[in-house]
């Protein structure tokens, strides 16, 4: 597992329309999970973090560059040169209600890591939550589960899927840098034996209510944060 990623992002494409020192600035603030390298001459500059971060940013950007690509069709008829904005009056955002949508944004993709979809699902079921314009579904590919966020029902918006969308996005963000993952092996026990654990990982479930345990024929998955699992780890083995 790769608990962090470096990517090269091209910022040039924005330097007609914003001062790129201050859409950076701005990017920060908005993406205190990840690290930021120089800006170079260029416009390219290095950005390392967790993937769930730097995949929130990349979709961000590409709004971002859609939206300018839409004002700037509806501008090319204009003669005179557009200036620069700062961010104080665009400011860089995902709620904006400037934005154009078409069919592309009624539909949208969160790729997760199952274990944390599992524990997502368990713990906080209210964030896929939502209703009956919208409707969510996912396919779990071992270690990975894909969530697709639609529309159902004609009231329903794009902006609305959107916010399903980050909604789920910035809750797994949160669990991506908290949790960790431990498994206790069956492959060496007898069949008492495995009975036995599960019924310790079961009588134990209720000491650890942050702990996700998921129990399995070969294995039994602990996920939570790292004090707690060691902890129940240890007194499973007792």
């Amino acid at each position: 597992v790769f608990s962090s990623v470096t990517s090269i992002l091209n910022m040039s494409i924005f330097k007609d329309q914003f001062v790129l020192e201050d859409l950076i600035q701005e990017l920060k603030k908005k993406s205190t999970a990840l690290n930021f390298g120089p800006l170079q001459s260029n416009g390219h500059i290095s950005v390392q973090g967790p993937f769930p971060a730097i995949k929130l940013l990349r979709d961000s950007l590409l709004l971002k560059a859609k939206s300018l690509s839409e004002k700037d069709k509806g501008e090319e008829s204009k003669p005179h040169q557009r200036p620069r904005r700062r961010l104080q009056q665009h400011r860089l955002t995902t709620e904006t209600s400037n934005f154009i949508y078409d069919a592309d944004w009624e539909k949208q993709v969160v790729v997760l890591d199952t274990d944390t979809y599992h524990y997502m699902k368990y713990f906080y079921p209210r964030t896929f939550l939502v209703n009956d314009d919208v409707v969510i579904s996912n396919i779990t590919d071992g270690d990975i589960t894909t969530v697709y966020i639609e529309k159902a029902g004609s009231r329903a918006d794009a902006e609305q899927v959107l916010r399903v969308k980050e909604k789920i996005e910035n809750r797994s963000l949160k669990l991506h840098n908290a949790l960790r993952k431990e498994r206790i092996s069956f492959e060496e026990q007898t069949a008492d034996e495995k009975r036995r654990y599960k019924q310790v990982c079961e009588s134990l479930k209720p000491h650890y209510p942050h702990v996700l345990i998921s129990l399995y024929d070969t294995h039994v998955d602990v996920v939570g944060n790292s004090s707690e699992i060691f902890e129940f780890i240890k007194e499973v083995s007792n």
